[in-house]
């Protein structure tokens, strides 16, 4: 248990991470760097305790990975941190008040089922303009800044789309495919999953969504909760043991990295599952096109997921995708390897420091001029509007899936 020894020493402390880590930047502190928070980690391989402030400096750390993308040495950070956590959750008491805001997270976002019951008064509040009034107060801000975060990123709710349990291809069947719906995508941003299942059908895929998957377990892994991620992680391979797909399809980028990891996570009977996923972006790419794109005369900047890019290296297949529709302007974001605040549930637990990186992400978006921001994640998507919202900028937002079905079916996007 706990931190890799000799993936520790793989670190000599170049400092090549440090432009790239958000709480460097933010911060300038040593600590809140990922060479310093690797030099903690051998502090405590050599007998050092686990103390309130050195678990301050890795709570800190958003896991965006953008340090693992920068290292020259290939050190395994993503590993370090995780294996890190797991024993801060196993060893280390929290404050009583932190103990109750992770369980009221752990308690509902990893369920689908829980999430949708609470987008119902969610979407009331919305409707009547409590969401907003409550908001104009400032209350919970005051008393529960952490709440008061949730409620501030909470998307505008659309109506639920219900998909089927199978979706055929259209014209001349090239693969099957079956769809991870996630917990927070399938909840809160339903109309991705409605895009990414015509996509795929006019990409000539038969479409597979188990009703019976749940969770990916990404959510419990990146926060160190390694038995409970394990056991997400199985149910959603056995979910999917009978469907005899080709690919697993996932559209949120933090569920693509922890699944592409499963043969860490569950052993090496989970490689052979592990080796269908593909973020859906990284699919269509590799399938190649064959539904005809129709003219989207817009500009659009597009905004890298952690999870995506670093975690996964998928940064060149969307920007392939969205540069093929005719009349469509790429525009690149200024410090694009920076993380946007949100990484899972950081934003929740460290609201402060995470409107303040979605803040510049903001700025840096709004730079570009351009007229939809993309992205390829639900927690980019929800951390990013409430920050342009904040900065008074309207501008549409878009996962990149729904870009390409505006183009295939000829659509306006909205």
């Amino acid at each position: 248990m706990g931190p890799d020894p000799e993936l520790v020493d793989d670190c000599v402390h170049c400092g090549f991470c440090l432009p790239t880590c958000p709480t460097y930047v933010l911060w300038g502190e040593e600590m809140d760097s990922p060479r310093g928070r690797i030099h903690l980690m051998q502090q405590h391989v050599e007998g050092a305790p686990l103390t309130d402030a050195m678990v301050g400096h890795w709570d800190a750390c958003l896991g965006c990975m953008a340090c693992v993308t920068a290292c020259p040495s290939g050190v395994r950070y993503d590993r370090l941190i995780q294996q890190t956590r797991a024993e801060v959750e196993a060893e280390h008491e929290r404050p009583r008040s932190e103990r109750a805001l992770r369980r009221l997270i752990f308690s509902v976002f990893p369920y689908p089922r829980r999430l949708r019951v609470l987008a119902g008064p969610l979407r009331l509040a919305q409707r009547t303009g409590l969401d907003r009034a409550v908001r104009r107060t400032g209350l919970l801000d005051r008393v529960a800044p952490s709440l008061a975060a949730m409620e501030r990123l909470a998307p505008r709710l659309t109506k639920p789309e219900p998909l089927p349990a199978r979706a055929p291809a259209a014209g001349v069947r090239r693969a099957t495919v079956g769809l991870l719906t996630g917990c927070v995508q399938g909840a809160f941003f339903p109309g991705v999953n409605a895009a990414t299942v015509r996509v795929l059908q006019a990409e000539g895929c038969d479409v597979v969504i188990p009703p019976e998957q749940g969770c990916c377990g990404a959510l419990s892994a990146h926060s160190g909760r390694e038995a409970e991620a394990q056991g997400f992680a199985r149910a959603v391979v056995d979910a999917f043991a009978s469907a005899e797909v080709d690919y697993v399809v996932v559209n949120a980028a933090g569920c693509g990295s922890v699944m592409k990891e499963y043969a860490e996570l569950l052993g090496p009977e989970a490689q052979a599952f592990q080796d269908k996923v593909r973020d859906i972006a990284e699919l269509l790419d590799e399938l190649g096109p064959v539904a005809t794109r129709h003219p989207l005369e817009m500009s659009v900047a597009y905004h890298d997921a952690c999870h995506l890019g670093h975690a996964q290296g998928v940064r060149v297949q969307p920007r392939r995708l969205l540069t093929a529709i005719p009349g469509l302007e790429l525009r690149e974001i200024a410090e694009s390897e920076l993380c946007c605040g949100s990484a899972g549930i950081y934003n929740l637990l460290n609201p402060e420091p995470a409107r303040e990186l979605g803040d510049r992400k903001a700025a840096n978006i709004v730079a570009t001029g351009a007229d939809v921001l993309v992205t390829a994640n639900p927690g980019c998507l929800m951390q990013v509007a409430a920050a342009i919202e904040g900065a008074d900028h309207p501008m549409r937002l878009a996962h990149t899936v729904e870009v390409l079905d505006a183009s295939i079916r000829g659509y306006r996007l909205d």
